[in-house]
């Protein structure tokens, strides 16, 4: 396999660092052309010390000096900014590029990078949660492949390799978060450090709380429609506590395929950098007697309302379910910082959906400003 340069957006979050452990692991086949970061400045001097990318960008203009003084004598381009971002994505040099910047700001340089005809390692569910059917459309257009970073999507990827067969339902495992045997009274007054223990996976603060709300499985639901061109009807969720299937097809005879394996996101980042190969990986190895049991059953919507509102959002289409994600942005962030409880964030997000102004055929401008829209409206609420 020819040596892959690789465009990393949101370098300094959970996946990025993941990211960049199997790059290290595999420096015969990667190397580091781009690496972005939001505010972490530190931690981005230290991955570009280590990795000697081509180019770094620190989205916070006012960190540009902080990088760009530790950096001097580097033969490493420092810039600043999204437009900076939106750039980079597009050099000839970049053969990948990992979007893992956290929500809707990983959208415009994904857009970018596709139009590019890059390929896109997407670990950032919200571009087509958002604007799915934008971004598929453009895929399509400027040949640029999506490989699916989420565990569940590439799981479901790896399931249909050789497949040729009609798809009849794909089956998302989730498991559960850390609220799964609360009552609804207890996860209504959960405190910001209980959503933030998962019990099974390592992710960043976001997807966390989306984990523990079930919101990250709607999202997920979405993403699974438009990757495999699937009807929301045809995509059940269900819980799956040990996390160990990591999702299921199920063809039109009846059979079922599932991906099994340890819960570590570096598995599916690294099929999605090496992809079509396969490559070494020093994950667990499972044990099959030692498991004893995989247990699964349906997800109970009275006490997650997040899951129903991703279905209803996806069904009514257009521009909804940017609506229902910019208004989730608002109230996660809202609740991470103590302003709201834990039970507000599907009522925040219920009434931006009720409130906002519905755009059957959007285009590009109306997902922005839908989702400026949708924030505005959130932010109101809190």
């Amino acid at each position: 396999m020819k040596k892959r340069n690789i465009a990393i957006l949101g370098a300094t979050g959970s996946i990025g660092t993941q990211a960049l452990d199997v790059v290290a692991h595999h420096p015969d086949m990667f190397e580091i052309d781009l690496l972005t970061a939001n505010n972490n400045a530190q931690l981005l001097i230290e991955q570009a010390l280590k990795f000697k990318p081509n180019n770094v960008v620190i989205c916070n203009e006012k960190l540009y000096n902080t990088v760009n003084d530790a950096l001097a004598g580097e033969d490493i381009k420092v810039f600043a900014g999204m437009e900076s971002v939106n750039s980079l994505v597009q050099s000839s040099n970049v053969d990948m590029v990992l979007a893992s910047m956290v929500g809707f700001s990983g959208l415009e340089p994904t857009i970018n990078a596709i139009k590019a005809g890059k390929a896109i390692a997407l670990a950032n569910k919200e571009t087509l949660v958002a604007a799915g059917s934008i971004v598929t459309r453009l895929a399509r257009e400027y040949n640029s492949p999506i490989l699916p970073v989420d565990s569940e999507h590439s799981a479901i990827f790896q399931c249909l390799q050789g497949e040729h067969t009609q798809i009849e339902k794909l089956i998302l495992t989730a498991s559960g978060g850390p609220f799964r045997t609360w009552s609804r009274e207890d996860i209504a007054k959960a405190t910001r450090e209980q959503a933030l223990k998962h019990p099974n996976w390592d992710m960043g603060a976001k997807v966390t709380i989306d984990s523990a709300s079930m919101m990250n499985k709607g999202l997920e639901m979405i993403e699974a429609s438009w990757l495999f061109n699937v009807s929301p009807d045809d995509i059940e969720i269900v819980v799956h506590p040990q996390s160990i299937v990591h999702s299921m097809v199920q063809f039109t005879d009846g059979c079922l395929k599932a991906q099994l394996g340890a819960p570590d996101m570096r598995v599916p980042i690294q099929y999605a950098l090496s992809y079509p190969q396969r490559v070494d990986l020093d994950t667990q190895r499972i044990s099959f007697p030692e498991l004893a049991h995989l247990d699964f059953y349906a997800p109970d919507t009275t006490r997650f309302p997040a899951i129903e509102l991703a279905y209803s959002a996806h069904r009514v289409g257009g521009n909804m379910a940017c609506i229902m994600n910019g208004a989730n942005e608002v109230a996660v962030d809202a609740f991470l910082k103590d302003r709201i409880l834990f039970s507000r964030i599907p009522e925040i997000i219920e009434k931006t959906m009720e409130k906002a102004t519905f755009v059957p055929l959007p285009d590009t401008d109306d997902i922005f400003a839908s989702h400026a829209e949708a924030k505005e409206i959130a932010t109101s609420l809190i």
